[in-house]
């Protein structure tokens, strides 16, 4: 069985103030109160609205519309004419994308690149990135305490001074 269908509402709108135009900002001004008490008959009809007020708000709004689209279609010419633009010419492929055609390259997807920019740790169960900003996690290393464990290196300071006066001498010589 087929559902009910809804009645075809009327093209023409009529309204005891006619409505006032502004077809350069697509504006339908309705002057005529809306009065909350009865609802139109073409809203009484559309069951699927249970409150008056909702179906008389809505069947103004398509009224409105309706005039506007009216008001537009018998205003302004409508002429089709052959002298108009033509669309660009697609552009010839460059040749990369000659090249790339022959051979059967494709570009890689996004989720391709992705995966390649990330292996999974199995320390610590996450993936991190292969390479560029915090390759390999060591900034979250860093913020979750963990230190490197030859961060801390020993000078010889005897041996440090012989290098800076062996540079201090050559330095002398060439002067």
């Amino acid at each position: 069985m087929a559902p009910p269908s809804k009645p075809k509402l009327d093209v023409a709108v009529t309204k005891p103030t006619p409505y006032t135009f502004d077809l350069g900002l697509l504006l339908a001004n309705d002057p005529n109160p809306l009065s909350t008490s009865v609802p139109p008959p073409e809203a009484a009809a559309d069951s699927s609205s249970s409150n008056p007020l909702e179906a008389q708000l809505a069947a103004t709004a398509r009224d409105g519309a309706q005039a506007l689209i009216n008001q537009l279609l018998t205003t302004l010419p409508l002429a089709a004419t052959t002298s108009g633009k033509p669309l660009p010419a697609a552009k010839p492929p460059t040749k990369w994308e000659q090249f790339a055609a022959r051979k059967g390259i494709k570009p890689k997807t996004r989720e391709q690149r992705r995966a390649k920019s990330r292996q999974y740790n199995e320390e610590t169960g996450e993936w991190e990135r292969t390479w560029g900003y915090d390759k390999g996690g060591a900034k979250k290393r860093r913020e979750e305490g963990m230190v490197q464990q030859d961060w801390l290196v020993e000078v010889d300071e005897k041996k440090d001074r012989e290098e800076k006066a062996a540079k201090d001498k050559k330095k002398r010589r060439k002067a």
